[in-house]
């Protein structure tokens, strides 16, 4: 059954962090189709404005009359002050966010430890971890007020499996990951969703921003397999918000059919 023949985004409004490109931006997009009001928040004026106005086009394709109210908002959200205030530049009319997908974060760098830049450290934590949860505090106070509210935190296989190369990566996501179980354990006694999808190999700028910038490096480690794309996680997020009120997808991990676990795919000879 598809997604959208249940109606049960209609008109929820949906509030996505990292909305101007790759998983974000198809997830915007993907919402926008289901009928779903959405907020894009990324730090890209100029990129989310292009993905508000393919969520126009999206919605209006689907011919849904419900829905279809959207607003970007450039954003940082490892800076605190911008989370605190965020409520503050939200039009009144999505004022009452009903779902938090948690998107935004990077790796940068692949260097062993002691090699790491403190700031490379410092920059994943903020945006990985302390954005997400100061974000997550913000609005889990507005939906247990309600009752009601999802919050989508996307997670990694890096949050599941250590790696060489990965260690300040993999250990925000393993934050993420631990963060997201205590929360659900916290809300058992609401009717809050709380879900956690930790994707595999996903080709988006993802890889080139880890390697500063290096299309080359970044596409070599896709070579030989067929990556996830962004829509492909977006699908993932959408179904699990999707699902009837009394139905939480607690997690998802999704792999390329040519992936096992982090350090585990089969590439075939070139």
């Amino acid at each position: 059954m598809s997604v959208f023949n249940a109606s049960r985004l209609l008109n929820k409004t949906v509030l996505i962090t990292g909305a101007s490109s790759g998983i974000g931006a198809a997830t915007a997009i993907l919402f926008a189709k289901g009928g779903a009001n959405v907020i894009l928040l990324a730090r890209r004026a100029e990129a989310l404005a292009k993905v508000q106005e393919e969520c126009r086009v999206a919605h209006q394709a689907s011919g849904l009359k419900e829905g279809g109210k959207f607003a970007s908002i450039p954003f940082d959200v490892s800076d605190r002050s911008q989370v605190e205030s965020l409520l503050d530049k939200v039009p009144s009319e999505l004022r009452n966010v009903d779902i938090l997908v948690n998107n935004a974060g990077f790796v940068l760098g692949v260097e062993h430890v002691g090699d790491i830049a403190s700031d490379d450290v410092e920059s994943m934590f903020k945006t990985n971890v302390f954005g997400l949860i100061h974000l997550t505090q913000l609005l889990v106070k507005e939906f247990k007020a309600k009752n009601n509210g999802h919050v989508i935190n996307l997670g990694s296989i890096a949050g599941r499996e250590a790696y060489a190369g990965g260690s300040i990566y993999t250990a925000t996501k393993h934050a993420v990951r631990a963060f997201t179980g205590s929360l659900l354990r916290e809300l058992v006694n609401t009717q809050v969703r709380v879900t956690e999808i930790d994707p595999g190999m996903v080709e988006t700028e993802f890889s080139i921003v880890r390697y500063r910038g290096d299309e080359g490096a970044a596409k070599n480690v896709y070579k030989g397999l067929q990556p996830l794309v962004g829509e492909d996680i977006a699908e993932e997020i959408v179904w699990a918000a999707a699902r009837p009120p009394h139905v939480n997808i607690a997690e998802v991990l999704v792999f390329p059919v040519n992936q096992a676990s982090a350090g585990v795919k089969y590439a075939a000879p070139q």
